[in-house]
């Protein structure tokens, strides 16, 4: 059934749940989800990967009342961990060696290591287009056959985002670092195990040049050979070391594959952001419901709460607690990126409850508010129906420009040293061990992350500004505000 609204011309659909709206017409719904089921089961062992990434065991050692309920989650790690991916390294082996009698052995195809990584990585950036490009093809299908209108005010903020280049800007930045962090295992040249935190249990076959043969040596002491370390000895990027092994952004002072580190440093840091901005978002948002709906002393009492902590100096907080934390239990989860995670979260949310706070007050005057108030519906009710959807994209807004300020606030901790336990890759570390090294050979040590770093947190502040354009274009004070919480962010 369908009713025609003249007033907008646009047809509205009889309101009845979405499964009896597919079950009219389910072949549109059927073949996107075939194709979506296929995406994901040719990828399944990388993106489960990284959801089931959280260190379960060592939580569960460190709280054990916690066991019946991480233990699940445990076991499915460890199962989806072996599970086969297309685009794995596996697959598009690059770790090969030349022979004596010229070409290479052991390699995807007999390609050299440059190309086989050159393939792997385009095939997965491929395969996340592919993916993404699904995923929009799945709401054009929603919005054709089975929305309630033709239009909706939505539509009018896709199409604006659409068009704002900045933003376009920001998104594809931000969605090429989420890919590299997603499929992280997969695009470094080799493993963080192999490479970084146990080379020496591993051995690597190389052309010895000076002797014709092909012979075996230790990664470590390999690793000893390869160190970028200025004019004492330097792989820059883009080249080959001794042994074979390709680089494409050179090594690092101890000679292990500076890629590698920086591809898994993407997915610590954004473990630590994403954990960070939901636990804070979900405690600015409901500071923001309570204070809007009941107003007067529970508004005082949040307001006092939000601005004691916003007034200690956050980067001196920081510093302080993790110093203070460092030795204890939580610590060692993850490395020290939870400890981090729910530090950001904990000193970060009344950043974004003053971000919120305005809207949610906005909202809570509107007459519908009163009319479910007059009715008897349920405070929790009306707060999560009526009141969280419309303070919703203001949070989207600033939380994007807050997930910058974090990334760029626990790169400052890992430069001095804080934060994420060695040798666990992060990004502000790399900057600190190439500090030495700026003027010399071995520049790029600090120099790419530190772009790295400035791109994805640029980035990251342009999807906040393209979407709170796109979510209201009339707004003259969401620049400062924006500009306000995302230099808080990070508290650097």
């Amino acid at each position: 059934m369908e009713v025609r609204n003249m007033s907008s011309n646009s047809t509205i659909r009889e309101e009845r749940p979405l499964r009896e709206r597919i079950a009219d017409n389910p072949q549109p719904a059927t073949l996107w989800l075939a194709g979506f089921l296929l995406l994901v089961a040719v990828e399944f062992g990388a993106l489960s990967g990284m959801i089931m990434s959280f260190p379960w065991a060592a939580l569960m050692d460190k709280l054990p009342f916690l066991k019946p309920v991480a233990a699940p989650f445990a076991t499915l790690g460890d199962a989806l961990a072996n599970l086969p991916t297309l685009l794995s390294r596996e697959i598009f082996d690059n770790t090969g060696w030349q022979s004596p009698q010229g070409g290479w052995k052991g390699t995807f195809l007999g390609l050299s290591p440059a190309v086989v990584w050159a393939i792997r990585v385009t095939l997965i950036y491929a395969y996340s287009l592919a993916f993404l490009y699904w995923i929009w093809r799945g709401y054009l299908t929603f919005r054709k056959h089975y929305r309630y209108a033709d239009w909706t005010p939505r539509d009018d903020m896709i199409n604006r985002f659409r068009g704002h280049t900045w933003g376009l800007f920001g998104f594809v930045i931000v969605f090429m670092f989420v890919v590299m962090a997603i499929f992280a295992p997969a695009l470094g040249t080799t493993t963080v195990e192999r490479n970084i935190k146990n080379p020496y249990s591993y051995e690597v076959n190389y052309l010895n040049k000076d002797t014709g043969q092909v012979e075996k040596i230790n990664i470590g002491d390999a690793n000893a050979d390869s160190t970028s370390e200025g004019p004492s000895g330097n792989v820059a990027p883009m080249t080959y070391d001794d042994y074979g092994r390709w680089h494409p952004f050179g090594t690092l002072p101890l000679g292990s594959d500076m890629f590698t580190f920086m591809v898994h440093g993407a997915r610590v840091s954004m473990f630590i952001g994403v954990t960070a901005i939901s636990v804070s978002g979900l405690i600015a948002t409901a500071f923001a419901l309570l204070t809007a709906y009941y107003k007067g002393l529970v508004d005082l009492g949040a307001v006092i709460i939000g601005d004691s902590i916003m007034s200690i100096p956050r980067l001196l907080f920081l510093i302080l607690l993790s110093y203070v934390l460092a030795d204890t239990w939580i610590a060692d989860v993850y490395n020290g990126g939870f400890l981090l995670a729910l530090l950001f979260a904990a000193t970060g949310w009344p950043y974004l409850w003053r971000a919120v706070r305005g809207p949610a007050f906005q909202v809570a005057e509107q007459e519908w508010i009163d009319a479910a108030r007059s009715f008897g519906q349920s405070p929790v009710t009306t707060m999560k129906k009526h009141m969280a959807p419309y303070i919703l994209g203001y949070l989207l807004v600033y939380s994007s420009m807050t997930l910058g300020g974090i990334i760029i606030g626990v790169a400052g901790l890992s430069f001095l040293g804080l934060g994420i336990n060695a040798p666990t890759p992060e990004w502000g570390r790399a900057v600190s061990m190439g500090q030495g090294y700026v003027a010399g050979p071995s520049w790029h040590i600090s120099f790419i992350p530190g772009v790295l770093i400035v791109l994805v947190v640029t980035a990251f502040n342009a999807l906040g500004d393209g979407i709170r354009d796109a979510v209201d274009p009339q707004s003259e004070t969401g620049e400062d505000a924006g500009a306000e919480v995302a230099a808080s962010g990070g508290g650097a």
